[in-house]
């Protein structure tokens, strides 16, 4: 088992109330990295996001930043989006990073939850699904870091081409993250790509489907066994009520926004708690947060579990935490209960 973390350098505020530059909040989500890696915790992953509540936009830099600190953990994103970038360039910035971090990069590939980078860039959402397929496509076979040849309709074609720098290893590790979607599911085992399942509503147990889509469709396109991992939203605090007051204001001005925006109905403090007891979010004390981790570790038979520990404005003091204690606490008792 891998044990991760995962941020979208979301816009915090101070003791105050206020809102930290976005400047701070960046160096600051270097001091949240440096903390996990000081921890022993495996892997820790940035959001891309392009709007005013998310600091972080070119998740590489950071990343880069954040290798030069520290010596062993796993630095890759969540996600890349895929669909309003180039794949010749995305291989290019992680094969960089992969130097500088001498081997540490990883990237999980996605669609994105958030349209903001479709204009920005100058892509079509009617052409979202088309975009990540091909995009994928040829992602794919960049990674194996020889000439390559493609073909499609989203950017010029390539012909024995080369694509540097090439890494040490020869492949630079790269999952496929999706919210649900079957056809997403499949696209990664077809591309022998592991996969990574954000569950972010709902209880984790209901994605063991997809657990099983995946192995099947791995055997149907012959490649080999794949790791499996979660993504899950959580905090962790010394006690259960703690943890729930801490998190509650944030996460709910953070939910309301986005369900404004997508039309859902704004966030109830009892809906809040009953996601916490039975659904996606992995809040609580070290015991009661380790024994969720574990429950949804045994029920999907997964091989990595990455915390999102950051929700909305909550401060960095108490991010920094949560980290502490998932990593002191949480991640060895896992450990013992999954042994």
């Amino acid at each position: 088992m891998e044990f991760g973390l995962d941020t979208f350098g979301d816009v915090t505020v101070d003791e105050h109330g206020q809102k930290l530059p976005y400047a701070q909040v960046i160096r600051n989500v270097v001091e949240q990295a440096v903390l996990a890696d000081r921890l022993g915790i495996d892997g820790f992953g940035l959001g891309e996001h392009h709007r005013d509540d998310f600091a972080v936009s070119s998740p590489e830099v950071v990343l880069a930043a954040i290798a030069a600190r520290t010596e062993r953990i796993r630095l890759g994103t969540a996600v890349t989006v895929l669909s309003s970038d180039d794949p010749v360039r995305v291989f290019e910035r992680f094969a960089t990073l992969d130097a500088v971090s001498n081997g540490r990069a990883e990237i999980i590939l996605g669609r994105g939850s958030f349209t903001e980078s479709f204009p920005l860039f100058g892509y079509d959402l009617t052409d979202y699904e088309r975009l990540f397929e091909e995009k994928a496509d040829l992602m794919a076979k960049l990674l194996s870091e020889g000439p390559v040849t493609w073909s499609g309709t989203v950017r010029p074609p390539l012909t024995e081409q080369q694509v540097y720098p090439k890494t040490e290893s020869g492949r630079i590790r790269t999952w496929i993250g999706v919210g649900g979607s079957p056809e997403s599911v499949v696209r990664a085992a077809q591309h022998g790509l592991p996969l990574v399942l954000a569950i972010i509503g709902g209880e984790p147990v209901r994605f063991a489907p997809y657990v099983e889509l995946y192995q099947r469709a791995l055997k149907e396109f012959e490649q080999p066994e794949q790791p499996v991992a979660v993504h899950c939203p959580g905090f962790v605090a010394e006690t259960d009520e703690e943890a729930v007051e801490l998190l509650w204001p944030h996460a709910r001005n953070m939910l309301n926004r986005i369900g404004r925006e997508r039309g859902w109905p704004p966030l109830s403090r009892d809906k809040f708690e009953i996601d916490v007891r039975d659904g996606a979010w992995h809040v609580g004390s070290p015991e009661t947060v380790a024994q969720k981790v574990a429950h949804t570790i045994k029920h999907l038979g997964i091989q990595r579990f990455d915390l999102k520990y950051s929700a909305g404005t909550l401060p960095h003091e108490h991010m920094l935490k949560a980290i502490s204690l998932y990593g002191e606490q949480v991640v060895p008792r896992v450990k013992e209960l999954l042994a």
